[in-house]
Order: structure tokens, then sequence, then C-alpha cells
């Protein structure tokens, strides 16, 4: 199908002489809309008016701005860079095209013209261009495609996280903002010790991002403690305590056990197995499931333990009054190289006031009296 004068590529020609203005009309204009400049100035209007020319045919001697000038400006915009640039002037010299093509151009014709060749040329860097606009088309489309699965992906992943923790929320009707609190904590301590020796190889950006949205996951276990013993308005006996332990492998298996129904382990869950089987344990090896000590326990659990601790201590539970920010700092401190990673308490001291804010702003609502 023979193309509409519309659809048909646009080629500027630029010439101060008339004639040769009329002379490349009447070759280029049976197959292409033709556009004419008389000077450097007006080619450099029309090529930046919407649409913009398919490709330039460039005459080198001009009065004012010569079409070195030209070129050089017209490549110098990244509005106008892609348009190909083919000189057609008398400067036939080895000197003159070199500088022609460094500046930019595509092709170099000497006057006097062949019309053959010039339409074939014409030709030729029109169908480069066409498929080069094609490429680049399809690949913003790509990137635009890549990134918008990209926040769909980002946007499951934080669906899943909030609803699974949700479930050992509203199994823990005490817990009120303590998810939220704690996945900032993680994420301030993780920010202040990201280019520390010893953690800067794990803390990196993208692990960063993980913890904070695995943070909420670290009690998802709950959901398989008993009403009894979670719900219980006391201190828990021995034996009662030990089944509540079991908060940690439960949750860890429950992670687990989705993965598997996936058929493949999930980079954005593995933090939060971490978290879920090993926040419990302690910097000393007294902890619990597993009983791991310093290094064995993973930095992602080793930060979840300080917050968790630390939003456990400011906040009011049926067995006991909210402390103090102070009294919390002084417990912090006082568990440094036994319940906590001396690193990550240093940590906590230096933003402790990041705590507090984050503290003030994610405050639990006063409760509900029934008045």
């Amino acid at each position: 199908m023979t193309p509409t004068l519309h659809e048909r590529p646009c080629v500027l020609v630029v010439d101060d002489v008339a004639e040769n203005l009329s002379l490349m009309v009447g070759l280029l204009k049976p197959l292409y809309r033709v556009k004419v400049a008389n000077s450097g100035a007006r080619a450099l209007e029309l090529a930046q008016a919407d649409p913009p020319p398919d490709l330039v045919l460039l005459d080198v001697m001009m009065p004012g701005m010569d079409g070195y000038e030209v070129c050089r400006r017209l490549k110098g915009d990244a509005a106008t860079a892609d348009i190909p640039v083919i000189f057609l002037t008398a400067k036939s010299e080895v000197e003159d095209e070199t500088l022609g093509l460094s500046l930019g151009a595509v092709d170099y014709i000497t006057k006097p013209i062949s019309p053959p060749i010039v339409e074939a040329r014409v030709k030729t860097q029109l169908q480069l261009k066409a498929a080069a606009d094609f490429l680049r088309n399809r690949s913003d489309y790509l990137a635009a495609e890549v990134a918008r699965r990209t926040r769909e992906n980002e946007a499951l992943q934080d669906v899943v996280v909030l609803a699974m923790a949700s479930l050992g929320e509203t199994r823990d009707n005490e817990t009120g903002n303590h998810l939220r609190r704690t996945q900032h904590y993680v994420r301030c301590l993780a920010e202040r010790l990201k280019n520390h020796p010893r953690f800067a190889d794990t803390l990196t950006p993208d692990a960063i991002r993980l913890l904070f949205k695995s943070a909420p996951m670290h009690d998802i276990g709950k959901v398989g403690i008993p009403d009894a013993i979670l719900l219980k308005p006391g201190r828990l006996t021995p034996e009662e305590f030990e089944v509540m332990k079991t908060h940690t492998t439960l949750g860890y298996e429950a992670i687990h056990r989705a993965e598997l129904s996936l058929g493949e382990e999930l980079p954005f869950l593995r933090f939060a197995k971490e978290i879920a089987l090993s926040h419990q344990e302690k910097w000393d090896g007294s902890g619990y499931p597993q009983g791991l000590a310093g290094e064995s326990i993973p930095v992602s659990a080793r930060l979840m333990a300080v917050a968790d601790v630390y939003d456990a201590l400011i906040s009011e539970r049926v067995y006991k009054k909210a402390f103090t920010h102070e009294r919390a700092r002084q417990l912090i401190v006082a568990g440094r190289g036994q319940h906590f990673d001396p690193d990550l308490v240093d940590a906590f001291l230096t933003e402790e006031a990041q705590f507090q804010a984050v503290a003030r702003r994610f405050a639990d609502p006063p409760p509900n009296d029934g008045a």
C-alpha cells in the first residue's frame, strides 16, 4: 500500500541558493514530504518543530551560519540529535568530508549531484532511521513495561508480607502499631550500620529495602500459639513459655511451606525467614530456638532483636506498664555483648532520637474504656 502524503518521511533541504532548493524539491517531492530552509537559523527552527524532519540535506557554504555549525547544533541538542544529516555541498576536499562526518553527519555528497545517487542515499538513511526509531521505541516500551511489572511485583510483595504479618497481629491484640514501629527501627539501625566494616557487605540498599519489608513478619508464628497462652493476662509458667517459644519455628516453617508450594525460594522472603526464626537468639548463645551465638546469628535477626526488645519495653502489656525511653535505654545497654551485638547497641545509642521519633509517630491509640 502506497503511503499517504502525511505518512511519508519528511526531508528538510537547507541551501541558500533558490535554484538548488528547487532542484532538490523536484527530485524528492514525488517520494517524500519536503521542507526547505534558505539559512542555518531557519533550518534549526524547522528541525526543532513538532514533528521534526526525518532527515536533513544540508549545504555547507551559507552566509552567517554555515552547514558545519548547523550540524554541530543539531547534534548538540537532544531533541534533534537523532535526525540524520547528509551534507550536500560543493566542498569536495577530503578534509571537508572528514570534518562533516566527524560532526555527526551520516553521509557526504558533493555537487554537482547525481540524482540517482542522492535518491539512493536518502532512501538508505531514511530506512536506517526508521529501523533505529523502531528499536528505540521498542526499547522504551520494554523499559516502561519492566518498570510497570516491577512496581506490580513490589506491590504484590508488600501485600503478601502485610497480609501474613497481620495474621499474627490480629491474634495478639496488644501489639497495636508494634509492627510498624519495629520495621522503622530496623531500617534506622541498618542505615546507621551500612558503612560499618562488619556490615557493609550485607546491608546493601536492596537488602535494607527488603529488611524493612520483611520485619513485620517476625511474629507471624504467633498464629500457631493457643489463645490460652498467647492472650494470658499475666506471666507465663515455664511450661507455657516453652510453648510460646515455638512461635519462632512456627513462623519460619509457615513461610518456608509457602515457598515450597510455589516450587522455589523467593529472595524477598529470605530475611523474613531469618527474622522469624532467629530474632529471639542472643549474642551470648542463651537465646532460642537454636542457641545461636555471635556472628552465627543472621544480621537481620540481630537487628530485629534490638528493635523488638526496645519496643516491648516501651509498650504497655497486660503484665507490665510501659517503660520510659530512659529505662529501656538502660536495659538495652545492659544487654550489650550478652543479649545484643555490641555494634548494634552502639548504633541504637547513636540513633535513639530517631527511635523516639518513630515511637511518637506510630504511638498506640489510647485504650477504649467504653465511654
